[in-house]
C-alpha cells in the first residue's frame, strides 16, 4: 500500500499525458507538410510508456499495473468530458491493452541490458496501441460509436498517399502509420531520460 501511495506522482503524470494526447490527436501536425501523416497526439503520447517503464523499474510490475489502472480511470473520465466518447473509448481500450503489454514485456527483460526493457516493450506495445486506437477512433466500421468524431476539419474518409508517397489509403490509416513511426522515434529518444533517471529511481523491493 505504501508503494502505491508513493506512486501517485506517476498516476498524475499518466492521467495528464493521456488526457492531453486524447485532445491533441484530433489536430493534425500541419507543419513541414505532415498534416496527412501526423497528429500532435503522436508527440505527447509516448511519454506514457516512459512513465510506465519508470514505475515498473522503481516499484515492480504489480504497482505499475495499479498505476496504469488508476491512470486509465482518470484518463477515460476526463477524456469523455474534454474529447469525445468515441475517442475516450478508443484511447481507454488501446491504453489499457498496450500499457499492460508494456509492463509484461518490460518485466520479462528486466535482467537484460538497461536499454532493452524500455525499448523493446515500447516498440511492441506501441504497435498494439496504434492499431487499436486508430481503428476504434477513426475507422468507418466503428462509426456507430460516435458519428460526430473526426479530425479538426471533420474529414477522415478521403484517401491520401500512405505517409505522403505510398499507395492511396484512408486518411486515418496514413495518420496511424505516421503515428507509429513517431512512436518508434520517440521510443529511442526516451532512452535518454530513462537512462538519466535510473540513478534517481533505484528499484524498491518489488511487489509481484
Amino acid at each position: 500500500m505504501n508503494r502505491v501511495f508513493a506512486a501517485w506522482p506517476f498516476v498524475a503524470a499518466m492521467a495528464a499525458t493521456v488526457v492531453a494526447s486524447n485532445i491533441l490527436v484530433q489536430f493534425p501536425f500541419s507543419h513541414f507538410g505532415l498534416g496527412e501523416i501526423l497528429t500532435w497526439g503522436a508527440l505527447s503520447y509516448p511519454f506514457a510508456f516512459l512513465i510506465t517503464d519508470l514505475t515498473n523499474r522503481r516499484f515492480g510490475p504489480q504497482v505499475a499495473r495499479r498505476v496504469v489502472l488508476v491512470g486509465f480511470v482518470f484518463a477515460v473520465v476526463l477524456s469523455v468530458w474534454l474529447a469525445t466518447p468515441r475517442i475516450a473509448l478508443a484511447s481507454g481500450s488501446a491504453f489499457l491493452a498496450a500499457q499492460l503489454l508494456d509492463i509484461t514485456v518490460f518485466d520479462r527483460l528486466r535482467q537484460q541490458a538497461w536499454w532493452q526493457p524500455p525499448l523493446f516493450s515500447t516498440v511492441v506495445s506501441s504497435a498494439l496501441d496504434t492499431v487499436m486506437f486508430f481503428s476504434i477512433a477513426f475507422a468507418a466500421m466503428f462509426a456507430f460509436l460516435d458519428t460526430s468524431v473526426g479530425l479538426q476539419d471533420g474529414s477522415l474518409a478521403f484517401s491520401v498517399p500512405l505517409l505522403g508517397f505510398g499507395a492511396d489509403v484512408p486518411l486515418w490509416v496514413s495518420l496511424a502509420a505516421g503515428d507509429f513511426c513517431v512512436k518508434l522515434l520517440m521510443g529511442f529518444a526516451m532512452l535518454g531520460p530513462y537512462g538519466a533517471m535510473l540513478s534517481l529511481l533505484r528499484p524498491a523491493e518489488a511487489v509481484r
